[in-house]
């Protein structure tokens, strides 16, 4: 069993920055995909960025050039980076893990983007 926790949220001006971390309850390393999604209110949940345990990152048009993800396995935590930020990037932003074909999903953390 994986547990998810976010936690590195808040409120913050445009072209700010911020960083997400997504603290993994066992060990990440297991963990082949790491992701994160964000959803606004009224909207689909949407995909951001993935990291895989084999090293490569992708992101979402949206964010790309301003986001990265990065994961530390010695501390099983995942993080995204957010810089430039845009007030359209205010959402809960969530990861989830994909262990063994099963996906975990965190809680949850809300990013507030003020113009």
């Amino acid at each position: 069993q994986v547990q998810l926790v976010e936690s590195g949220g808040g409120l913050v001006q445009a072209g700010g920055s911020l960083r997400l971390s997504c603290a993994a309850s066992g060990s990440i390393f297991s963990i082949r995909t790491m992701e994160w999604y964000r959803q606004a209110p009224g909207k689909q949940r949407e995909w951001v960025a993935r990291s895989t345990s084999e090293g490569s990152t992708s992101y979402a048009d949206s964010v790309k050039g301003r986001f990265t993800i990065s994961r530390d396995n010695a501390k099983n935590t995942v993080y995204l980076q957010m810089n430039s930020l845009k007030t359209e990037d205010a959402a809960v932003y969530y990861c989830k893990g994909t262990r063994y074909g099963k996906e975990y999903w965190g809680q949850g953390t809300q990013v507030t983007v003020s113009s």
